[in-house]
């Protein structure tokens, strides 16, 4: 398409370098770049809040593993999806902010704020389109930092500068940012590294976000050293169907996961900061354990914990050149028979045995998750909002891999989950979408739904419905603090659905989980919202361990 302008550029531009989907609210300020956008064959979807636009894009972004871009107006439209950016921002997405800017002498403005300045206090990229003649340069700089850097880049389009027409010799083809090529570590780390493994009689891998892509390679080294295998909650479903997968290491761990990676003498973090939830704070390290990280930037290496042997470089080449060290024929290390027992037992929480809180009202969480499981189908993709019940989807709901699971959750702000949902559903159409929210995390993002209808949808929303924000309230009422503050009074959350055109069920009980069941035999033509009432559950076995990071 013609790009008479620069707003008209930026758009081709953009879709020439590949952005695979936009997401926004449109504004007079981001009216003609996002048509340029849509004009030039990129994939829009309108949200009802920028703060949603801005989580789709990052979801869409992490599942799909493309660019994509969330479109504001200037000021205001921007300061909508702050939270968003942020989230993207400290969870390293490589995500493109498009947002419209005031001209540089519309000093007086209402919309005029330093975007600049508060795009780098949420930890992302200033970018800016500075003239006609720059313009193209100034897209092919902030794709090639978002790509290359995983960097969350908002790029200013001043009102100005875009309704300048482009002189001719700048209408030409858009250079190609080519990815760079993969970081492979010393030989002397890869040496150290081979040395701590051949010693090792009880090693764990802990694979996080910077490994999602190395899940092949990392099997087979885990198989010739005779590893466990792990993963941070963001890399959830990297090893599903291994023999030795314990799943999620850290505060979702069940108790036979959590005691194996105590057990380990050598924890090998993969793209893995080891943080405070990973390793519950350092004690799921045990006394004299070895501790190895590898990752692409070297600030990381020790950055939450003391380790033993930092290695500077990308996941599947580190393991790629270990494989080459290492004796062909597997050793057992971790991996025997009374091991494998201890993790078909228990290493989910699904395989555990519980009391049953449920009442004649109320359903316990365990029970309703460990149901839900069960009756959808594993070709799914999960999301999670924040929350008190958040535990429960994220360690009851298994998944295909690690495109099957989406945690927005670097910036712990509650009433992500929708938007997260709807992202990760565009970027995997195959897959069942499942969210799993709280009462407070989905009244946030409610506009949503009309979203989520208007697209068609078949969203499984699953509401853990206490009618509170529960986390203060098991975190502040054993101390007799007053928690009237966050407490509310029950919300139908079926009629409000309903009202939005969802099919929904109010649930208490097994039994009325078989409406999921009916609805899941149908077309699936739109979204189903569970209203689960959940039994107390006196606080999240999680909880104690998230509240010592406060």
């Amino acid at each position: 398409m013609g790009d008479p302008t620069v707003a008209g550029l930026v758009g081709r531009a953009l879709a020439q370098l590949g952005v695979a989907h936009a997401f926004g609210v449109v504004g007079s300020g981001n009216f003609a770049v996002t048509n340029a956008l849509v004009a030039n064959g990129v994939p829009f979807t309108a949200a009802r809040h920028e703060g949603g636009a801005a989580t789709m894009a990052d979801a869409y972004a992490r599942t799909s593993g493309e660019l994509a871009v969330v479109t504001t107006h200037q000021g205001c439209g921007l300061t909508n999806a702050v939270t968003g950016i942020a989230e993207a921002a400290k969870s390293r997405t490589p995500l493109l902010v498009l947002t419209a800017d005031t001209a540089g002498s519309a000093v007086r403005s209402n919309f005029r704020i330093d975007q600049d300045a508060l795009a780098r206090s949420v930890g992302a990229v200033p970018e800016r389109v500075h003239s006609a003649a720059t313009a193209l340069a100034d897209v092919v700089r902030a794709v090639r930092t978002a790509r290359n850097e995983r960097r969350t880049v908002v790029l200013n389009l001043p009102l100005d500068v875009q309704a300048q027409p482009v002189p001719g010799g700048t209408q030409g083809t858009v250079p190609p940012v080519p990815a760079p090529d993969p970081v492979r570590p010393g030989r002397r780390a890869v040496a150290e590294f081979a040395a701590l493994l051949r010693a090792a009689e009880r090693p764990v891998f802990v694979a996080g976000r910077g490994a999602r892509s190395a899940g092949p390679v990392l099997r087979e080294l885990a198989t010739r050293s005779g590893a466990l295998l792990a993963t941070s909650a963001v890399a959830n479903g990297l090893f599903h169907g291994e023999e030795f997968d314990l799943g999620i290491s850290g505060g979702f761990s069940s108790p036979a996961t959590a005691d194996l990676v105590r057990g380990a003498d050598l924890i090998v973090g993969w793209g893995c900061t080891l943080n405070m939830w990973t390793m519950r704070h350092g004690t799921l390290i045990g006394e004299g354990a070895r501790v190895v990280q590898v990752d692409l930037e070297d600030a990381a290496l020790g950055a939450n914990r003391p380790i033993d042997l930092g290695v500077l470089g990308d996941v599947a080449e580190t393991a790629a050149a270990l494989l080459a060290e290492l004796p062909v024929e597997p050793v057992t290390g971790y991996r025997t028979t009374e091991v494998a027992e201890r993790i078909a037992r228990g290493g989910r929480w699904v395989d555990v045995e519980t009391g049953d809180l449920s009442t004649a009202t109320t359903i316990d969480p365990r029970v309703l998750s460990r149901e839900l499981d069960r009756r959808l189908p594993i070709d799914r993709v999960v999301a999670v909002d924040s929350g008190n019940f958040m535990g429960y989807p994220s360690a009851y709901l298994s998944v295909p891999d690690e495109q099957g699971f989406c945690f927005t959750q670097a910036f712990q702000s509650v009433g992500l989950g929708l938007a997260t949902a709807i992202g990760a559903a565009l970027a995997r159409p195959d897959r069942l979408p499942v969210l799993g929210t709280g009462d407070g995390g989905l009244l946030m993002a409610a506009a949503e739904l009309e979203t989520v209808v208007r697209l068609g949808l078949p969203l499984v929303v699953v509401v853990y419905d206490d009618a509170a924000y529960g986390a203060e309230v098991h975190h502040f009422g054993p101390t007799g603090a007053d928690t009237s503050t966050v407490v509310f009074p029950d919300t139908d959350f079926s009629a409000l659905a309903r009202g939005y055109g969802a099919d929904a069920v109010v649930v208490r009980t097994v039994a009325d989980l078989d409406a999921l069941d009916a609805w899941l035999a149908g077309p699936r033509t739109g979204p189903f919202l569970i209203d689960a009432k959940i039994a107390n559950d006196g606080g999240a076995w999680w909880l104690a361990e998230a509240f010592k990071g406060h």
